[in-house]
């Protein structure tokens, strides 16, 4: 009798978990959904002052690398006179679909602290203080430095690609035109990969307080990581010129370093 009661209590508390989980999802759904029906009907203006931003001359990274270049040959020509890129669209239903999927992208990365909010409110009764404790730490760390790496990704990694791929012709007899389609998944693509890889500390910092990273790691493998992240940044930014992957590089190779200080020393 008494296990047929404890095997009762079980059976409804996995209902009743089960339950919670499903208000827990519905609960992100209808702030996904409303994020991105505010995103759908200010989409319009979003493309032509955000998204395509850097398709013009005056975006604030050309200007400043304009001012930098000046007349050193050394330096890459960043000038913003006369830059700017021409979209095309080539399907019918593109620009409908382009529309619908940057909203619900878009909606997505802005409301994510409030959807790892609901989802920690169902997660947290389970938790130790201490643990608690932790776990706050790293979702204020966390967003902080995943929306630091979007704003690199817009205003720095982009607009180097952007600029050095619309410019380049393998041959004069070929001119470049490029098609909404392609703008955006470079866009999305550039963007959301560097704030990912903007969470490598917060993932240093959990592997560390799990044993299984020190700082000696870092300090071993320092010469292979600079190689490894050059390489990274020549495939974020396919340019030619060493100012440009300089630019990108410096940023990852700050983040290995500032993942290194996030850990015990060995």
């Amino acid at each position: 009798m008494g296990d047929e009661k404890q095997q009762s209590s079980d059976s409804m508390s996995f209902w009743s978990h089960l339950d919670a989980l499903r208000v827990v999802l519905v609960r992100i759904a209808i702030v996904i959904a409303m994020f991105a029906i505010v995103l759908f009907i200010a989409m319009p203006w979003l493309f032509d002052n955000v998204i395509l931003a850097p398709c013009n001359g005056s975006f604030p990274l050309y200007k400043l690398f304009g001012f930098i270049s000046g007349e050193n040959s050394l330096l890459p020509d960043m000038s913003s006179a006369g830059f700017h890129v021409d979209l095309i669209n080539i399907k019918l239903a593109s620009q409908f679909f382009i529309h619908m999927s940057t909203s619900c992208w878009l909606a997505v990365i802005l409301s994510f602290p409030i959807i790892i909010y609901i989802i920690w409110g169902f997660v947290s009764p389970a938790l130790y203080e201490h643990e608690k404790r932790g776990i706050k730490r790293a979702f204020v760390f966390g967003n902080v430095m995943f929306y630091l790496g979007v704003t690199i990704g817009y205003f720095l990694v982009f607009p180097l690609t952007l600029r050095f791929l619309a410019d380049y012709q393998l041959s004069e007899s070929i001119p470049n035109t490029i098609s909404i389609d392609s703008y955006m998944d470079n866009f999305l693509v550039i963007v959301l990969m560097m704030g990912t890889v903007f969470e490598l500390p917060l993932l240093a910092w959990l592997l560390g307080k799990m044993g299984f990273l020190t700082r000696g790691f870092f300090s071993k493998y320092r010469r292979h990581a600079i190689v490894a992240l050059l390489i990274v940044a020549a495939l974020i930014t396919p340019t030619g010129d060493p100012f440009t992957l300089f630019v990108v590089f410096m940023p990852i190779y700050g983040l290995w370093e500032f993942s290194s200080r996030l850990v015990k020393a060995s």
